[in-house]
């Protein structure tokens, strides 16, 4: 039988890589791994993270940048905090020049 793959670790792998003071979307994520489920698994696998601080996943945000995952930190401006420690700008849950701090790891990595 084949190996079964574990998309959670892999999608922590990837949120591990990820440079303090940056983001990326779960739809990064999704298609840098190829994830049948997409953004939709990303977001499962954050939301199961909530013990592992050695997961990142403040740093994992919507598609234009919104603190959409803000809710499953243990309070409403956890995650905002958490990535203004690392000098990232938020005005109203939305990251300040998103475009510039987006990380891709489809870019990044090589795959």
């Amino acid at each position: 039988m084949a190996e079964q793959r574990d998309y959670f670790e892999e999608v922590y792998e990837v949120v591990r890589l990820i440079p303090k003071g940056r983001v990326t979307t779960y739809g990064s994520i999704a298609r840098y791994l190829s994830l049948r489920a997409g953004a939709r698994m990303v977001g499962w696998a954050m939301n199961g993270c909530r013990n592992r601080p050695d997961v990142p996943a403040h740093r994992v945000v919507n598609s234009v940048g919104l603190l959409s995952g803000k809710h499953f930190f243990g309070g409403p401006t956890i995650m905002q905090q958490l990535l203004e420690d690392e000098g990232v700008r938020i005005e109203k849950d939305r990251v300040v020049d998103f475009k510039t701090l987006l990380w891709d790891p489809s870019l990044e990595l090589a795959i």
